[in-house]
C-alpha cells in the first residue's frame, strides 16, 4: 500500500517541477525581454545624445542691433506740432505758435536668433529675417566666444541669409545632408536660441515634405516638423539621425505666439544652391520661363477635357519670354519637367527658378489631349519680377444672375482708368456677396477675356458664348488683373 502511494506521487511531483520550472523560465523570458527593450530604449537616447554632442558646437547664438526711429502712431502729428495749428492759437494766442517740430529721436532694437556654421572658414547660414535691416550682428559660439559678423549675401524670396566672421579658430562645422531624402516620421532634432535660452534642444519627426502656399516666403517648399520651434529658433538647423543638416528652421505656426506642434524648415538642398551664389556674387539669380500657372483642379480637369486633375496649366505666355520662344502656349498642361512630376503650381515655379539661366530643360505637357515634349531654354528672372465710367451693362438675367455676376463693355475711359488700353474683353462691374463669383473671389474691376473659351468684347460675344455652354451650371471664365490672367471656374451646383 506505501508502495504505491509512492509510485502514484511521483507524477505529481514532476508535474509540480514542471511548472516551477515553466513559471522560473516565464520570468527569466520576461525579464530578458525588458532588458533587451531597455538596450534598446538607452541605445536610441544614446544616439540622440551623441548626434546632439557632435552637432551643438557648430550651432550659434545670433543678436542683431537695428536703429528705429521713434514716430507717432498712424503718422500723425505729435503735441508739439498739434499745437502749432491755428485753431489753437484761437484761444491762447500767436505764442502758441511758431514751434519747432521736435525731431524724431533715434532707439536702439535688440533681437536674436540661430545660425550654423557651414565651413571652417566662418561662414554661418541663417534666416534672412534674423539680420535683415542689422546695424551690428554679433555671433557667439558654444564655447562663448563672440565674433562680430558681417552679411555675405542674403535672399529675401527664401528668408536665407549668409554670414561671415573673421579671423576663426578651431571651428566647429556641421555637415550639411540631402534633404530631398526625408520621409514623413523620420526623426529629426532642432538646435537654437529660442527665447534666448542658448543650445535648447527639442526632438520630433517630419511631418511632411514639401508645403507650399504657407504664406511665410516667395518662393516656398518647406518641411513640417513638430519638433518644438519657437522664437529664437528661427536660423537654426534641423539635424537629421545621421547629425546632418536637413533643414534652416524657419516659422512656426501657431494661434498664442508659441510652440503648437508646427514648425517649418527650410530644405537644405534649397539652401545650398543659395548659398553658393551668395558666397560668388553676394545675390541670387534665378531661372524664368515667363508663364502665368495655376494648379488643375477637379472643374478645371472637366472643363479642359482631361481624364483627371493633374499637372500645372498655364493660363498666360508672357511675350518675347523663354515659354514663348519654345513655342508654349496658353493652355497647355506641364506634367513634368526634366522628368521630375509636377503636383503643384509652386513645384514649377522653384525648380525653374533654381535652373541657372541659359540651361536647357524638358517640358511634359499635355495640348489639344495629347502628350508632347517641348525643349525651352531657361532665360534669368527680370529683376521687377513679382508676385499682383461710362459703358453698357451686359447682364443676361438668366445666365449671368445665377453666378452673382454683372459685366460691362470695355470703353476707352475704362480701359484707360484700369490700364486695359491694349486689352480687350468684358470688365466685371458688379459682383454680388454670396454668390459664386464672390466665393471665387472675382472683383470688379476684373476683365473678362473669354468665357468656356470664347473671347468676349461686346453682348453678342457673350451671348454667343453662353450660347455654347454655361447651360450645365458651370461656366470657364479667363479673367485679368493687372498684368496677368487667369482661369476661374464658377458652378452653381
Amino acid at each position: 500500500m506505501n508502495n504505491r502511494k509512492a509510485h502514484l506521487s511521483v507524477p505529481g511531483l514532476l508535474a509540480i517541477l514542471l511548472l516551477c520550472l515553466t513559471l522560473v523560465a516565464g520570468e527569466s523570458m520576461a525579464k530578458a525581454e525588458a532588458d533587451v527593450d531597455t538596450a534598446i530604449l538607452d541605445k536610441s537616447s544614446k544616439a540622440f545624445v551623441n548626434v546632439v554632442k557632435n552637432a551643438k558646437p557648430a550651432v550659434v547664438h545670433i543678436k542683431v542691433e537695428k536703429t528705429g526711429k521713434t514716430s507717432y502712431p498712424g503718422g500723425g502729428q505729435g503735441p508739439e506740432e498739434m499745437f502749432n495749428d491755428r485753431f489753437f492759437e484761437q484761444f491762447f494766442g500767436p505764442h502758441f505758435r511758431g514751434r519747432q517740430p521736435r525731431q524724431q529721436q533715434e532707439f536702439k532694437q535688440q533681437g536674436q536668433g540661430s545660425g550654423f556654421i557651414i565651413s571652417e572658414k566662418g561662414l554661418i547660414l541663417t534666416n534672412n529675417h534674423v539680420v535683415e535691416g542689422a546695424d551690428v550682428i554679433k555671433v557667439i559660439l558654444s564655447d562663448n566666444r563672440e565674433f562680430v559678423a558681417k552679411v555675405v549675401g542674403t535672399d529675401p524670396q527664401t528668408d536665407v541669409a549668409l554670414v561671415k566672421i573673421d579671423d576663426p579658430a578651431n571651428l566647429p562645422v556641421l555637415p550639411l545632408g540631402d534633404s530631398n531624402a526625408l520621409e514623413p516620421g523620420e526623426w529629426v532634432i532642432a538646435i537654437g536660441n529660442p527665447f534666448g535660452l542658448s543650445q535648447t534642444v527639442t526632438v520630433g519627426v517630419v511631418s511632411a515634405t514639401g508645403r507650399s502656399s504657407v504664406g511665410i516666403s516667395e518662393y516656398e517648399n518647406f518641411i513640417q516638423t513638430d519638433a518644438a520651434i519657437n522664437p529664437g529658433n528661427s536660423g537654426g538647423p534641423l539635424i537629421n539621425g545621421r547629425g546632418e543638416a536637413v533643414g534652416i528652421n524657419t516659422a512656426l505656426f501657431s494661434r498664442t505666439g508659441g510652440y503648437m506642434g508646427i514648425g517649418f524648415a527650410i530644405p537644405i538642398n534649397m539652401a545650398k544652391s543659395i548659398e553658393k551664389q551668395l558666397q560668388t556674387s553676394g545675390k541670387v539669380t534665378r531661372g524664368w520661363l515667363g508663364v502665368v500657372i495655376q494648379n488643375v483642379n477637379k472643374d478645371l480637369a472637366e472643363s479642359f477635357g482631361l481624364k483627371k486633375a493633374e499637372g500645372i496649366l498655364v493660363s498666360e505666355v508672357t511675350k518675347d519670354s523663354p515659354a514663348s520662344s519654345a513655342g508654349l502656349q496658353r493652355d497647355d498642361i506641364i506634367l513634368r519637367l526634366n522628368d521630375t512630376p509636377l503636383t503643384d503650381a509652386s513645384d514649377l515655379r522653384n525648380l525653374v527658378a533654381l535652373l541657372p539661366a541659359g540651361s536647357k530643360a524638358t517640358l511634359d505637357i499635355i495640348r489639344d489631349g495629347r502628350e508632347k515634349k517641348v525643349q525651352v531654354t531657361i532665360g534669368e528672372q527680370p529683376s521687377s519680377f513679382s508676385s499682383a465710367g461710362t459703358g453698357k451693362a451686359v447682364k443676361e438675367k438668366e445666365t449671368l444672375d445665377k453666378y452673382g455676376l454683372t459685366l460691362q463693355e470695355l470703353t476707352p475711359e475704362l480701359a484707360e482708368k484700369f490700364d486695359y488700353k491694349s486689352k480687350s474683353g468684358l470688365i466685371i462691374s458688379d459682383v454680388q456677396p454670396g454668390t459664386p463669383a464672390d466665393f471665387a473671389g472675382l472683383k470688379p474691376g476684373y476683365l473678362v477675356e473669354e468665357i468656356d473659351k470664347v473671347k468676349v468684347q461686346s453682348l453678342d460675344d457673350l451671348k454667343k458664348a453662353l450660347g455654347q455652354g454655361g447651360k450645365s451650371g458651370k461656366i470657364l471664365l479667363r479673367v485679368r488683373f493687372g498684368d496677368y490672367s487667369t482661369y476661374v471656374v464658377l458652378m452653381t451646383k
